[in-house]
This record gives C-alpha cells, sequence and structure tokens, in this order.
C-alpha cells in the first residue's frame, strides 16, 4: 500500500494534497506534477512524500524551475517498487545511463519471460537471488540528505526516521502534521 502527498510552502504555511501517481511514469513528470499543482505559489517549495508501509519513504523536492532533490530511506527496497524506481535516478545510484550492461532487454523476451528457450542465468536475472545491491542498488538510504535541512530536518535526524512514521515526524517538524492527516 502506498501513500502519496504534496505539501506546498506558502506565505499562510503548509498546504497539503494527496496525490495520485497512476500516470507518473518518471522523476520529470513527477516534478511537473509538484509545480502544477502549486502554479499559483510560483518558486515556493514544494514537498512530494511517497511512502511503502513500513518499507521505505522518499521526499522529493523542487523548488521552482529548479532541478528536484531526493531523498529515499532504503534504496534496495524502493528498488522493488514501481514508485520507488521512479525516484532512483542513475546519477543518485551512480551508474551510466548509457551503460547496458546488466539490463535485460525485455522486448526481446517472449510472454513465457524466456529468450529461445531458458536465458542464462546473468540474463534472466540482473539480481541474483533477488538482491537489489547486486545491480548496483544499494541497501539503505540514498540521494540529498541536507534535503530538509533549511527547512529544520538535518541530515542527523533524517537519517534517524524510521519508515512508518518518519513521513508524519516531518510534517511535524516542518508545523505541516495538521495538513498531512487531512489527506492521509
Amino acid at each position: 500500500m502506498y501513500f502519496a502527498a504534496l505539501l506546498a510552502r506558502t506565505e499562510d504555511g503548509w498546504e497539503a494534497s494527496d496525490t495520485e501517481l497512476d500516470d507518473v511514469e518518471t522523476l520529470s513528470d513527477l516534478a511537473d506534477l509538484a509545480r502544477e499543482a502549486t502554479a499559483e505559489y510560483d518558486d515556493d517549495t514544494v514537498l512530494v512524500f511517497i511512502e511503502q508501509e513500513g518499507a521505505w519513504f522518499g521526499v522529493v523536492r523542487v523548488d521552482g524551475e529548479e532541478d528536484p532533490r531526493i531523498y529515499v530511506s532504503d534504496a534496495a527496497a524502493a528498488a522493488r517498487s514501481s514508485y520507488g524506481e521512479i525516484l532512483l535516478t542513475d546519477e543518485m545510484l551512480g551508474r551510466d545511463p548509457d551503460d547496458d550492461e546488466g539490463v535485460v532487454d525485455l522486448d526481446a523476451l517472449d510472454l513465457d519471460g524466456t529468450e529461445d528457450g531458458e536465458p542464462e542465468a546473468s540474463e534472466a536475472d540482473p539480481e541474483p537471488d533477488g538482491d537489489p545491491s547486486a545491480s548496483g542498488v544499494p541497501s539503505g538510504p540514498v540521494g540529498d540528505l541536507r534535503i530538509l535541512a533549511d527547512l529544520g530536518v538535518p541530515e542527523k535526524d533524517l537519517l534517524g526516521l524510521e519508515s512508518g512514521e518518519a513521513l508524519n515526524e516531518i510534517a511535524e517538524i516542518l508545523g505541516a502534521a495538521e495538513v498531512l492527516e487531512t489527506v492521509r
């Protein structure tokens, strides 16, 4: 089960809205969604909160037209999630986007997942034993650890948050707990 919400900082404080991520396929789509939802508050900070029931959480920060900043609490857990994959950019994971090694060409596979018989193990499963870290996705937090520092959540506190209650704790620090709770 996922939860996603937008928090926009305005002159009057924080405003929250729940959001559907069904049409979001890329980080750029997510940033555009955040900007559109708060178009009337030009250049204000927008936070996108995404959480998967106690497994991981992510925060995307969009400040006006600047590139989004991202923090993910557990990259390995997020890598197993369609919404998490949106947040885990090649740059964040230190991967070369032009490097095709370890990438399965899904178009070349038959519907049953085989390619002219059984593929070799390295082709069939780029993550041996289901371990995302084997494909370059680290276990643990990744991204901008200072994403919320200027809003009162220093790096040390962000790293100390437990999935499940993290978004509520961040909202509490921001003074937005009540508005977040209205969309939860």
